[in-house]
């Protein structure tokens, strides 16, 4: 026997079946140890030794496999092609060695970069030995880890009250948002204006802008303001121009390379609106398998990698695809090659990619969910356009010179001439805008004369950076070196389940907390924030991964300085940290009134200076007269996205016209809520008092309580709304919002809001859009169940299909979710029902009033038949006393 041990089930399950009855596939799920939280995890003071733990879950996998490895003559350890997969086997061969188990059998490490049959079997025919580079560089991450979060994470719970944890990268990440929010707030707009002008041939209009005047070239904020824009205007319209210089050239635009994990989470974002998680889960099921027809097979190649290589195989392939399904055009005189952006490219071998190209999406998406074949049809353009020929394009300028030379405007456009790989697929862009050079013209010459047509001026303001979505932000730590591929989607995850920052409108809000920690940490920890410093820490960890550097070596290097610098910080005092982060957050905190009074004034007794304090609900600014003066301010964040200054009481926000009560803004245990009135005490149907709640509304996730005026609490309160009527069943959908979040329900479907819907304006079209998918993934009914009469479900889940029936999935192998029947279900459901001790409530009480019937009758003749029987008992009784 041979024994096969992978992370995942649903990789094992699809392994499994290529490798035949010889093999026995197991699946470790994930790490089966990691270091406990605790301090000495790492000890320091003994060569930066581990202690690993295993939990509940890892001690049944571990006896599993330790049973499986006792039968078997050869384990091959298969976990993913990366440092953590590696890790994984690492652990895997250490437990295994501490239960004396590998004596007398072969280990072999082997990987595969895809989950195909002939992948597979290629990498069990040519094992390796397992690398202890690699081993060392996760050993060296997460020693790094660990020594960084707990010992940064303990100084900032005690002088910084409220912040959650620091992390060696993800505080350098919070760093970037928080950066960006502090040139936002810097930023300082410009006013322009810009001057175009419409003009006519016999074969066409076009449009114009101006760039010189009085002779003189203009930049972008020449024209200041409406005066200026006037007398421009003035002068382009009192002559007559003349076609002066018309420039073609022949552009060719390249496609960009495969996708990498990093290109990959930022084009996910940008045109399916996934984030960095939802990616990478969605990329983990398609690389596993899917039951495509009967046999499961991986669709895409391994996901967490740095490369831009495609093997020669694909290359092949995708150029049979090009000359098969879009002409010879298309097709590049030789297979195109890109070059690694990264140093140490060392994740994967090769791009992500589909494992068959001829596997085209059209033929797949029966066998895939909605958001698998989004990403899987992207995968898929993206690496066939990616061999596609290059696109060329006939970009013109024209200028056109009034007869004094005074005035000059420039006319751009260009001609598509050959489409290439645009054919197929175009990236995306962070932040959409028009391209005058997209623009069409029609054929000009010089010399030729175009009538004047309508000159317009329009005001422009110069434009703050934009904040941060996951695509820029991913692309940003890439640039700078922070991070590796596998460690994006976790490091975004944690900023906001710590609410150092808020994702709304797809964008990066960095909220106070996080504000305040990264102010601490660039002031006490700068070092250790840099983005220098922890790129160079990448590359170190790179190093040790090739080989070149002995990993408790940069552990040495690192824990002298970093002990030295949580040292000196554990002695500051709070006082002395909040006077130097009241400093660095100047501007954030006391902005420039607009009466010009001074910010830092306490606006309740005129004569107390605001300052920043820490309280049980985090920092907030008050009153240096306190007690004689209670005025506290929550921070400038904290009015733009906390509820704290609701801990006091509700926020009165008007009167309601149509019923005259009051419209509060109120903190509740789940979440700050709009209420209508107060609970009022009527008459009830039986004459006594009945009290009646007033009406609520949750606000919406990303609705800041700050920006909930009276109007906007009215339209909350009109809530639920009517969206319209679905197709399919005739039933009302309405929008409201749950205690989970807002929703759109029609009959028993209830569908959660996306990021960027709004409860408030959400229409029709979307509503039944957002239905129909929950419909979908809820499974489609084939029958009631004969206990109840409920509806029962069958759809197909990620271990394949289900039947549903009330509360009871169940699942059933080895047949299509088409030939499931009714019958099959309901035996499932009834199989599960008795595994777990449930049963359907209909059932129950059969039974139960059968048993009552049958227990009644008998009942009453033994009642009769056995009285004398009683009088002997008490006669006993009365003896015995």
């Amino acid at each position: 026997m041979n024994l096969v041990i992978v992370e995942s089930p649903a990789k094992a399950k699809t392994i499994n079946k290529y490798l035949g009855d010889d093999y026995k596939v197991l699946a470790s799920f994930g790490h089966i140890r990691d270091l406990p939280s605790k301090d000495g995890s790492v000890d320091t003071d003994n060569d930066f030794s581990m202690v690993w733990e295993t939990d509940g879950r890892s001690e049944k996998q571990i006896r599993e496999i330790a049973a499986a490895a006792r039968d078997s003559d050869t384990i091959y350890l298969a976990t993913d092609p990366d440092r953590e997969g590696e890790a994984i086997s690492w652990h895997i061969l250490e437990v295994l060695e501490q239960k004396k188990l590998l004596r007398g059998r072969d280990v072999h490490r082997v990987v595969f970069h895809e989950i195909t049959k002939k992948a597979v079997t290629d990498a069990i025919a040519n094992p390796r030995e397992l690398n202890q580079e690699l081993v060392d560089a996760y050993l060296a991450r997460r020693a790094l880890d660990y020594l960084v979060g707990f010992n940064l994470s303990p100084v900032l719970w005690r002088k910084l009250p409220g912040s959650r944890s620091a992390g060696r990268v993800q505080s350098v990440a919070l760093r970037l948002i928080c950066e960006r929010e502090i040139e936002i707030e810097a930023f300082k707009p410009d006013e322009y204006w810009s001057l175009e002008a419409g003009f006519a041939v016999p074969e066409g209009n076009f449009t114009a802008r101006l760039t010189h005047l009085n002779g003189e070239k203009l930049d972008k904020l020449a024209l200041g303001n409406e005066d200026a824009a006037k007398i421009a205007k003035e002068k382009v319209e009192s002559r007559n121009y003349t076609v002066s210089k018309v420039e073609r050239k022949d552009v060719k635009r390249r496609p960009q390379p495969p996708f990498t994990t990093s290109t990959l989470q930022q084009e996910a974002s940008r045109k399916l609106g996934f984030g960095a998680k939802r990616t990478m889960q969605l990329a983990q099921r398609l690389y596993e398998g899917v039951d495509i027809g009967g046999e499961t097979v991986g669709l895409i190649t391994y996901m967490r990698t740095d490369a831009v290589v495609l093997s020669q195989e694909a290359l092949a392939a995708a150029r049979r695809l090009i000359a098969k399904d879009y002409g010879e055009a298309y097709l590049p005189p030789s297979a195109r090659s890109f070059a690694n952006k990264a140093k140490n490219a060392q994740e994967a071998h090769e791009a992500v990619r589909p494992t068959d190209l001829f596997r085209r999406p059209d033929q797949v998406s029966r066998h895939l969910d909605k958001d698998q074949l989004a990403l899987y049809t992207l995968i898929w353009k993206r690496t066939v356009a990616c061999q596609m020929e290059d696109a060329r394009f006939d970009q013109v300028a024209v200028d056109l010179s009034s007869n004094d030379n005074h005035v000059v405007l420039r006319a751009n456009g260009s001609v598509v001439k050959f489409d290439g790989f645009l054919k197929l697929y175009q990236e995306g862009k962070d932040d959409e805008a028009e391209d005058e050079n997209d623009r069409r013209l029609p054929p000009l010459k010089e010399g030729q004369k175009p009538d004047l047509g309508k000159v317009s001026i329009d005001q422009h303001f110069t434009q703050p950076p934009p904040r941060y979505t996951e695509a820029s932000l991913v692309k940003k730590m890439e640039e700078l070196g922070i991070g590796r591929p596998s460690t994006y989607a976790s490091i975004i995850s944690v900023l906001q389940d710590r609410n150092y920052v808020l994702l709304e409108r797809r964008r990066f809000v960095a909220q106070d907390r996080g504000r305040l920690v990264t102010a601490f940490l660039s002031k006490f920890f700068e070092r250790y924030v840099q983005y220098n410093f922890t790129a160079d820490l990448e590359n170190q960890l790179d190093e040790i991964s090739m080989g070149n550097l002995a990993w408790k070596d940069v552990l040495r290097d690192f824990w002298k300085s970093f002990k030295g610098n949580v040292d000196e910080a554990k002695e500051l005092k709070i006082t002395d940290v909040l006077d130097a982060l009241q400093v660095m957050l100047e501007n954030y905190l006391f902005p420039t009134r607009e009466d010009g009074s001074d910010p830092h004034k306490c606006p309740k007794c005129n004569d107390g200076t605001l300052s920043l304090k820490l309280g049980k609900f985090g920092a907030f600014l008050g009153c240096s007269n306190y007690p004689e003066c209670n005025f506290t301010r929550p921070l400038v964040a904290n009015e733009n996205g906390s509820d704290s200054e609701l801990d006091s009481g509700p926020k009165v926000l008007g009167i309601d016209k149509e019923t005259g009560k009051e419209i509060t803004l109120r903190k509740g245990p789940y979440g700050v809520y709009v209420q209508l009135g107060e609970e009022e005490e009527v008459e009830g149907k039986n004459g006594k008092p009945k009290k009646v709640k007033p009406k609520r509304t949750s606000l919406p996730k990303g609705l800041e309580p700050s920006v909930v005026d009276l109007t906007k609490a009215e339209e909350l309160l009109t809530l639920p709304r009517v969206v319209g009527i679905y197709p399919d069943t005739g039933e009302e959908m309405k929008a409201n919002v749950g205690r989970f979040g807002p929703y759109v329900q029609a009959g028993s479907i209830f569908a959660s809001l996306k990021a960027d819907d709004d409860v408030l304006t959400i229409g029709e079209n979307r509503a039944i859009a957002l239905i129909a998918d929950k419909r979908e993934k809820s499974g489609t009914e084939i029958g009631k169940h004969p206990d109840d009469n409920e509806p029962i479900f069958v759809a197909v889940g990620r271990w394949g299909p289900f039947v549903k029936h009330k509360k009871t999935i169940a699942n059933i192998r080895d047949v299509e979710r088409d030939d499931i029947t009714l019958e099959m279900a309901i035996k499932a459901i009834k199989e599960k029902e008795a595994k777990s001790g449930k049963t359907t409530k209909a059932a129950t009480k059969k039974t139960a009033t059968k048993t009552t019937a049958a227990k009644k009758a008998p009942a009453k003749k033994k009642t009769a038949a056995k009285k004398p029987a009683a009088k002997k008992t008490t006669t006993k009784k009365a003896a015995a006393n």
